[in-house]
C-alpha cells in the first residue's frame, strides 16, 4: 500500500475515535441537562455519603494502627490484631539482614496502604504460631484476611531471587494476593497465585487445646 494511502486510512481510523469521544461526551452532557435540581440533590447527597463513610473507614483504620508498620509485642496480641482488622500483613522475622531489607519495604508499604495493618512479629519469640502456620524460612510474609491465612511471599522467591527487589514487586505481589488494593480500584480480580490451605487463627488454637487435653 501506498505511503499516501496509508496516512488516509489511519487519518480516517483516527477521525472515526474522535467522533465516538465526542458524541459519548454529548451523551453524558445531555444526560446532566435533562436532570432537575432534585436529581442533582441527590447526586450530591450521595456523594456526601460516601465521602462520610470512606473518612469513618480511614478513621478506624487508624485507630488499630493501620498506616504505621508495628511490632506485635506477644503471640496473645496477634489474634487481636487479626481479628481487628480485615486484611493485615504479617512480617515473621529475626534478627538477620534480609528481614531488615523487609522491614524497610513495609514500613513503606504501610503509609501508602491504608487500608490494610502491615505488622511484624519475631519468630523465634513465637513458637507456637510459628509452628502451626508452618513458619520456616524467614522473612515470611503471613497474608491475613477476615482472621485466616490466605496466602504466604517465603523469603525474596517471588520477587527475584534477590534483596534488591524494589517496593513496587513488593507492592505487585501483595495485590494479587488481594490483600491491598492499587490507586484507583476497591477490589482486584487478579487470580492468587501460589494456592495455598488456609488455615483459621481461631481453628489453630482450639486445636492446640484439644491437643493439650
Amino acid at each position: 500500500m501506498e505511503k499516501g494511502k496509508i496516512e488516509e486510512v489511519i487519518e480516517k481510523q483516527v477521525l472515526t475515535v474522535a467522533q465516538a469521544v465526542e458524541d459519548k461526551i454529548d451523551e453524558e452532557i445531555a444526560a446532566l441537562d435533562r436532570l432537575d435540581s432534585d436529581d442533582l440533590e441527590a447526586l450530591r447527597e450521595r456523594r456526601l455519603q460516601q465521602m462520610k463513610k470512606m473518612a469513618e473507614k480511614r478513621s478506624r483504620w487508624i485507630s488499630l494502627g493501620h498506616s504505621q508498620y508495628s511490632e506485635i509485642p506477644s503471640e496473645k496480641d496477634f489474634f487481636s490484631v487479626v481479628k481487628a482488622s480485615e486484611r493485615v500483613v504479617c512480617h515473621f522475622y529475626r534478627e538477620n539482614w534480609p528481614c531488615k531489607v523487609m522491614d524497610k519495604h513495609l514500613s513503606l508499604l504501610a503509609q501508602q496502604h491504608i487500608e490494610t495493618r502491615f505488622v511484624k512479629l519475631n519468630a523465634e519469640k513465637s513458637p507456637f504460631l510459628a509452628e502451626k502456620l508452618k513458619i520456616v524460612v524467614l522473612p515470611t510474609l503471613a497474608v491475613i484476611k477476615n482472621a485466616k491465612v490466605d496466602n504466604y511471599v517465603v523469603g525474596f522467591d517471588e520477587l527475584g531471587g534477590t534483596d534488591e527487589f524494589s517496593t513496587e514487586e513488593l507492592e505487585e505481589r501483595l495485590a494479587k494476593a488481594q490483600v491491598i488494593f492499587l490507586e484507583g480500584e476497591s477490589s482486584l480480580n487478579h487470580a492468587r497465585s501460589g494456592a495455598q490451605t488456609k488455615r483459621s487463627v481461631r481453628q489453630s488454637t482450639r486445636e492446640d487445646s484439644s491437643d493439650s487435653e
